[in-house]
């Protein structure tokens, strides 16, 4: 279970990190995220998030950072090694729930170098997941 926490050296927080990434990352769009991928040269995958207050008040902006570092978390092993994520949400994505996140982000990712298996867990539903977050 080692393997799905969320270690502190695998976000991205400061400002130098997010602009290298934006400068010379890879783009990908959805309806609902902006995702940038760079190569770190580390060991590592590392995640930064971007929500605007455009998203929505203050709950539901951590809601949509808590379910994406949820998908980072369960989903890091099909993510490209060496690689830092930038994901930013966009206007509605506040009223997702997880598995149409997990669809949309897997379906983005995938269409790089992520192939194989499909992200997240196909037998989980929502409102297993909903009850996991609320615990």
């Amino acid at each position: 279970m080692r393997t799905h926490t969320l270690r502190p050296r695998e976000r991205i927080r400061q400002r130098q990190q997010f602009l290298n990434v934006f400068k010379t990352g890879i783009r990908k769009e959805s309806r609902h995220f902006k995702c940038i991928l760079h190569e770190n040269g580390l060991p590592l995958r590392r995640l930064g998030l971007t929500v605007g207050k455009r998203t929505g008040n203050a709950v539901m902006r951590n809601r949509i950072k808590r379910l994406l570092r949820e998908f980072f978390r369960r989903n890091k092993a099909l993510l490209p090694d060496s690689t830092d994520i930038v994901i930013c949400a966009k206007n509605g994505s506040a009223r997702l729930d997880y598995a149409a996140l997990c669809r949309e982000l897997g379906s983005l990712l995938q269409s790089g170098s992520c192939s194989g298996s499909t992200p997240c867990d196909a037998h989980e539903t929502a409102s297993q997941h909903s009850q996991a977050v609320r615990k």
